[in-house]
């Protein structure tokens, strides 16, 4: 069983579940998916005083809580107990276009030339983690949520907002990933 668990699934699996939470939440109490709202309820149940961006009634989101603290917990047990043994397979073309921008180690799914405790407390680190972490916040208040309430609740509820920020998702990481991203690799080499 637990080799099954390990290998990778066809996409389809995937995207069914993710697909079935939209319907799920709005049968069992007409609850909105999205992650980016949990920093507000924490900052709300954790910050007292007069904000009053911070004064609702978070106690009725709670379950939000329960589960981003599931995704955590199942991305512990996966990564920790249940990594796929295999060599994760890449393109040789895409192998190419890595290589050129100094990614040569792809044995996990985020690049370590990137992403290791090693760049943390350097430009790089600064500039990815920090730079990084606080435009996705930013654009994720600023869209009034994330990929996943967009994209996913959004879409499915047939929200025009959500179709103009999923399309602006899109484009911004289409851009960052083949034009942002090179030229800053390039630079920090």
């Amino acid at each position: 069983m637990i080799q099954l668990i390990q290998q990778p699934w066809h996409w389809a699996i995937a995207g069914t579940l993710i697909g079935l939470t939209v319907p799920t939440l709005l049968l069992v109490g007409n609850k909105k998916f999205g992650i980016s709202s949990t920093l507000r309820h924490i900052c709300a149940i954790c910050i007292p005083g007069n904000i009053s961006f911070f004064q609702y009634n978070w106690k009725k989101e709670t379950w939000n809580l329960f589960f981003v603290a599931g995704i955590a917990i199942g991305g512990f047990i996966a990564t920790n107990f249940l990594s796929n043994p295999s060599t994760i397979v890449i393109a040789a073309p895409t192998q190419d276009s890595l290589k050129a921008l100094g990614i040569t180690n792809y044995q996990s799914l985020m690049p370590i030339q990137i992403f290791s405790m090693e760049n943390i407390f350097t430009l790089k680190g600064l500039i990815f983690f920090v730079l990084g972490g606080f435009m996705v916040g930013f654009g994720t208040r600023y869209a009034g949520g994330c990929t996943s309430g967009h994209a996913i609740m959004g879409l499915s509820s047939l929200q025009w907002p959500s179709l103009i920020a999923t399309c602006c998702f899109m484009i911004g990481g289409f851009l960052s990933a083949n034009f942002l991203v090179p030229v800053i690799l390039k630079l920090l080499q």
